[in-house]
């Protein structure tokens, strides 16, 4: 029997249980939050909707009682809070490290064997913070990020080429950030044919700025920050570990020498199995891309450093 706990059950945590009873990933989903009866209320909500659209997960919720976590095979973390007016980005990054270490030792008391799916903001930073704290094997701490910004990017691209975007294949690496992100346009394609050969880099420059600010606009438009895709992303990740699909995906994992970096969590792409992360896979960068790539983990480098580790 296969279990995954969903700690948070706000927009993002809440949209990832739903996407994962939806498609049948695990036979049990506990959505766990800290505020009494939100979990409960949104795990009853999606329950009602079994006969309706046909699926057999069993989804329950929970207020803060990590027993009913034990046993799980994946643990995806959302907590934490968003920057109040007045808050340095320092102490916000304080607060939610501080939430997420909590949460992480708390999930690993019940569920010592579990691979952890962080989304957590700074994203990147709480990856890493559980990976120095967690004394996790690194195969095992995973940070969604990657999977999210790359759907995004092949989302812009099928605009722009009018196109099916399940035909396109597109990665986007690097830090999981507005100014860090590294859509990776040479290597991006429509059934096989560059799309380098089929927009101008006009229209690739705008694709490329479109998914770089893709959370910004979101949050733009809606007044707060976006959820399906976030949480349909982190669904797609514990799918692919939890069956053991092999897929390739750009996550935010702790680098020993790949990509020229260590002692670091950024995205790249990695193979996606049943133990966590296989292996980080080489695209062998060109000198403009690896020098995006270098000061992209420069900045995550940064906003690591107010962890004060």
């Amino acid at each position: 029997m296969t279990k995954i706990t969903v700690v948070g059950a706000g927009n993002v945590g809440a949209t990832c249980a739903n996407v994962l009873a939806f498609k049948e990933v695990a036979d049990e989903i506990v959505l766990l939050d800290i505020k009494e009866g939100v979990s409960e209320g949104k795990a009853l909500d999606m329950t009602q909707t079994t006969t309706l659209l046909g699926f057999d997960s069993r989804i329950s919720g929970i207020t803060n009682d990590y027993t009913k976590t034990a046993g799980s095979d994946v643990v995806v973390i959302t907590s934490g809070i968003p920057r109040k007016p007045g808050m340095t980005r320092e102490e916000l990054i304080g607060v939610n490290a501080g939430i997420v270490k909590s949460v992480t030792e708390s999930v690993l008391a019940h569920s010592p064997n579990a691979i952890i799916v962080c989304v957590s903001n700074p994203m990147d930073t709480m990856t890493y913070l559980i990976q120095k704290t967690s004394g996790l094997p690194k195969n095992r701490v995973i940070g969604m990020g990657g999977a999210l910004d790359s759907s995004r990017f092949k989302c812009y691209l099928s605009k722009a080429l009018n196109a099916n975007p399940n035909e396109i294949e597109g990665i986007v690496i690097g830090g999981h950030g507005d100014t860090t992100m590294i859509p990776l346009t040479r290597l991006a394609s429509y059934k096989g044919v560059p799309v380098t050969e089929l927009l101008d880099k006009e229209t690739l420059d705008k694709v490329v700025a479109d998914t770089m600010v893709g959370g910004a606009t979101l949050t733009k438009l809606l007044g707060t920050s976006a959820w399906y895709a976030p949480g349909a992303a982190t669904a797609y990740v514990v799918e692919s570990i939890i069956h053991d699909q092999k897929k390739v995906v750009s996550c935010s994992v702790y680098l020993e020498g790949e990509y020229g970096e260590s002692d670091i969590c950024v995205g790249v792409p990695v193979v996606l199995g049943r133990t966590g992360w296989e292996k980080v896979v080489d695209f062998r960068l060109n000198d403009a891309e690896k020098a995006l790539f270098k000061a992209s983990a420069a900045a995550v480098r940064k906003t690591n450093g107010a962890l004060n580790l």
